[in-house]
């Protein structure tokens, strides 16, 4: 076996599939109460087939047994990745204290009087197929708190960076981006769309999954009509906490914007899609002069999208986090696996100054191996 670990501590494997269902990431951690040390990765291929479904489920309308299954097939996916990440390293699974899975989230609807947040990838199918325990739906608690349900990278973030400067922000772009800005009090939001929409439109134009490196938005010209009136979504202009998804910022939304714009060309669509991610994440960084942004998540990659970002910031220093050590690729399951430890020592997470809950709590379900 592998030891790139020490001995004696609890090693975690985080999952998360994220709005983009570009692959499921595994991260084997080293947890303890101080760190979370990324030992080792993968990215497990997400199969089109089953993509397709769940985008097709969040459009709607849906069968319960599409439900059903659906959380059976990513239970059963889930379930691959984790067994893949043991073969490559080598590790017996009994060595595993617990896995924690985030799911594929379907929808997200935190306000009304019936809130809720559902993710699907049957933890009962995880725990049966790894012979792990598995600590799963870690949303509904804060929500039923009277929380947001999201986000909770901030919490991470701060177990992470806390020992830099206190004027730091730290932006995640996944399919949403979301900032966290740790001062005296912690606080975190999602700022609105990161790669969901880009993705989206790339993908109807032109086939391809997402924008290499931000190439195609690079080629094209920003619609100033169109980015405002975009930006005039009430969402941008809401008080945090706030958290959003695919049930407000998807093709419908999209489509709705174009209708009013028909004469913008693809490419120029793009481009402005790109830079509502860019002026909507500024805006929100720029409200807490921060001296330092460190960014993670799938849009690190887009190197035009972080070339305007640090543009936008002038005056504040705008990195990767694998600058300060820590796998920009991998923040989000770190994170799982993180809460995973927290909810096996019974240790509250504190997120009430994020989501708005009532007070913190112990968050996530635990399903036995046996």
């Amino acid at each position: 076996m592998n030891r790139s670990y020490e001995a004696g501590k609890e090693l975690y494997i985080g999952l998360m599939s994220g709005t983009s269902m570009d692959g499921v990431d595994a991260a084997l951690c080293e947890v303890d109460a101080t760190r979370c040390k990324l030992v080792a990765s993968l990215e497990y291929p997400f199969p089109q087939a089953l993509k397709e479904k769940i985008f097709e489920m969040i459009k709607g309308p849906i069968l319960l047994a599409d439900v059903g299954e659906t959380g059976y097939r990513l239970g059963m996916l889930f379930s691959e990745a984790v067994n893949a990440l043991l073969a490559q390293e080598n590790i017996d699974a009994q060595e595993i204290r617990a896995i924690g899975s985030h799911g594929q989230t379907l929808w997200h609807a935190p306000k009304g009087i019936a809130p809720f947040s559902m993710q699907l990838g049957d933890a009962n199918v995880i725990a049966a197929q790894t012979h792990i325990d598995v600590v799963s739906d870690f949303r509904g608690k804060d929500i039923a708190l009277g929380g947001e349900g999201a986000p909770f990278a901030p919490v991470f973030h701060r177990f992470l960076f806390d020992c830099l400067a206190k004027n730091i922000g730290v932006l995640n772009i996944g399919g949403m981006a979301n900032l966290s800005v740790l001062g005296e009090r912690l606080i975190g939001f999602d700022t609105g769309p990161g790669n969901a929409l880009m993705d989206l439109w790339i993908g109807k134009q032109r086939g391809c999954a997402f924008d290499r490196e931000g190439a195609w938005a690079e080629e094209g010209s920003i619609n100033r009509l169109l980015l405002e009136a975009m930006l005039s979504d009430t969402y941008f202009a809401k008080a945090a906490p706030k958290s959003t998804g695919r049930e407000l910022f998807n093709e419908r939304w999209l489509r709705a914007h174009l209708h009013r714009h028909a004469e913008v060309p693809a490419v120029d669509v793009q481009a402005t899609l790109l830079e509502l991610t860019v002026q909507s994440a500024a805006n929100a960084a720029r409200k807490y002069d921060l001296e330092h942004l460190l960014v993670c998540g799938g849009g690190v990659k887009n190197s035009f999208l972080m070339h305007r970002l640090a543009e936008e910031l002038d005056g504040t220093a705008v990195n990767t986090t694998d600058a300060y050590g820590v796998d920009s690729d991998q923040m989000e399951a770190m994170l799982v696996a993180w809460l995973a430890y927290k909810r096996l020592h019974l240790e509250q997470v504190e997120l009430s100054s994020v989501t708005g809950a009532k007070h913190n709590g112990i968050l996530g379900g635990v399903y036995a191996k046996d």
